[in-house]
């Protein structure tokens, strides 16, 4: 299985409530160009599974359209805090698919990357805002991955 790891776009600054940071306009316009990098290169995931944050699902909901509605899912556990082992267990029942989309955030995607790649020194990864990085998953467990690409949106 392809994870697509996708940190959100970028959000508004913090004004007290961070769940609810909408995108700015810099923001939307680089989930679209995720958006069309997908379809530009013929990626089609099965599945997009967001962090409930606003600007997760905003930047989720901006990706689905362009792939012509994919199914997108809300996974709490992709909030802020997330855990590789987490992270491993929630995708245990999405194995079969081919290919799905994480939405989520900081540092939880460079530190579950690092995990998936086997023996990342802490802070040796960093995933920009709404940056894209594909891991071919061949096991679910740590260092059960192979780096595909990992491309900020600044170059899609």
């Amino acid at each position: 299985m392809v994870v697509y790891f996708l940190r959100h776009a970028e959000a508004e600054p913090g004004n007290g409530n961070d769940a609810k940071r909408k995108l700015t306009p810099k923001g939307l316009e680089q989930a679209e160009k995720v958006g069309r990098f997908f379809v530009t290169h013929g990626l089609v995931p099965e599945a997009i599974i967001t962090s409930p944050l606003v600007r997760a699902k905003h930047t989720a909901k901006i990706v689905a359209k362009k792939l012509g509605g994919t199914g997108m899912i809300e996974g709490p556990w992709l909030a802020c805090g997330m855990t590789f082992e987490t992270c491993l267990e929630e995708l245990r029942p999405f194995a079969k698919l081919a290919s799905v989309i994480l939405v989520g955030h900081e540092p939880d995607f460079s530190q579950t990357i690092g995990a998936f790649l086997g023996k990342c020194q802490p802070g040796a990864l960093n995933v920009r805002k709404a940056s894209l990085t594909a891991i071919d998953l061949r096991d679910l467990e740590p260092g059960g991955g192979r780096l595909q690409f990992l491309i900020p949106s600044r170059l899609m």
